[in-house]
């Protein structure tokens, strides 16, 4: 499975304005509703209450906030670069701009850690990101965050 399996074109948010970490989840979590059928507030709550274990602001500008949730049938995904960066409590202190949200069926167990390091190594990599942070066209933002990456097994 790689990236393009968790994403579709509508996934893709190419300039997100939000002024806060609540903001943006709430943003993320309204996309994600629209896509999957799932209640915003669900989300939202299951994404909160990941965030109370501890920020997942990974470093580097990059954010991957993720939720579980019963209801949740695959893994699926959503893209944000946002317009300007936030704090987002990020391991390094840095603010954040690229943001991966992902939603995974509670019993999802090792596919839930798979997709997350994924997603990691393929924002993580600077050529992938710095190329992110300057492109504005959904599309191509869709192509590279759904092309730039090895498959991780599922």
């Amino acid at each position: 499975m790689r990236l393009m399996d968790l994403l579709t074109p509508e996934a893709i948010l190419p300039s997100l304005k939000v002024n806060s970490k609540k903001q943006a989840l709430q943003e993320l979590s309204e996309k994600a509703a629209e896509i999957s059928g799932l209640p915003a507030r669900q989300i939202f709550d299951a994404l909160l209450q990941r965030e109370r274990l501890g920020a997942t602001g990974i470093g580097d500008g990059i954010a991957i906030p993720h939720g579980k949730l019963s209801n949740v049938k695959r893994i699926f995904g959503i893209f944000a670069r946002l317009e300007r960066p936030i704090d987002f409590e990020a391991l390094d202190g840095a603010p954040v701009d690229l943001i991966f949200l992902l939603i995974t069926p509670e019993a999802s167990g090792a596919d839930h850690l798979k997709a997350l390091a994924c997603v990691a190594r393929m924002l993580r990599e600077p050529a992938t990101a710095a190329t992110l942070r300057t492109t504005r066209d959904p599309a191509a933002l869709y192509s590279l965050v759904a092309h730039a990456s090895k498959p991780y097994a599922a």
